[in-house]
């Protein structure tokens, strides 16, 4: 009787490894909800979560930064209170800030696309710095773009009172969160997973 056991690898490890990187990164934005500052002027709180954003699309790529914000999406939708202001359900993603969410996730793809030029990953760290600047400022645009517009929409804004309420509060920090993505990847200290 022959007792000799093969192991199948089921899943490629570079696969695996991917995806715990994307539930990481899903995680540190789920993280980020309780540090959520309202504005009184603005229906849409200020947070930390495009920080990590950015992180997605600029280590994990145009692949595996959607996928890391899809995971978000589907645990803030079921209900967990990892949206902004600690809420979570389907409604948020409908709600007045749903369309900042939905950016969240093409913001993500469109950054990694423009940092790695294509699916294999680039180490970021090694990137020119004005290819990642543009990457992340598209990203922003993205994101406030659908946020804006479809808050506009949502609450029949017209486009001023869309910028003013949606948009323009939020810039500094937007760009103190571009600062800190481009310090933290030029470290060094995480590289993209090579397959």
């Amino acid at each position: 009787m022959d007792t000799h056991r093969e192991s199948v690898e089921v899943v490629d490890d570079a696969v695996v490894r991917s995806f715990a990187r994307a539930a990481l990164l899903a995680a540190l934005i789920g993280a980020a909800a309780p540090v959520s500052i309202p504005l009184p002027f603005s229906p849409v709180p200020i947070t930390l979560q495009v920080l990590f954003v950015f992180l997605a699309g600029l280590v994990l790529g145009p692949v595996w930064g959607p996928i890391s914000i899809l995971l978000y999406i589907t645990a803030g939708a079921a209900g967990l209170p990892i949206f902004a202001e600690m809420r979570g359900g389907i409604g948020v993603l409908v709600g007045h800030t749903g369309g900042y969410l939905w950016g969240y996730l093409i913001a993500a793809g469109l950054i990694g696309l423009l940092v790695h030029r294509g699916t294999d990953l680039r180490d970021p760290a090694e990137e020119p710095l004005p290819v990642v600047v543009v990457a992340l400022v598209a990203g922003t645009i993205v994101i406030y773009g659908l946020g804006a517009g479809y808050m506009a929409w949502l609450l029949e804004l017209d486009a001023w009172e869309a910028f003013l309420a949606g948009v323009a509060p939020f810039i500094p920090g937007e760009l103190l969160k571009m600062a800190a993505a481009i310090a933290i990847v030029k470290s060094g200290r995480i590289a993209p997973i090579q397959s």
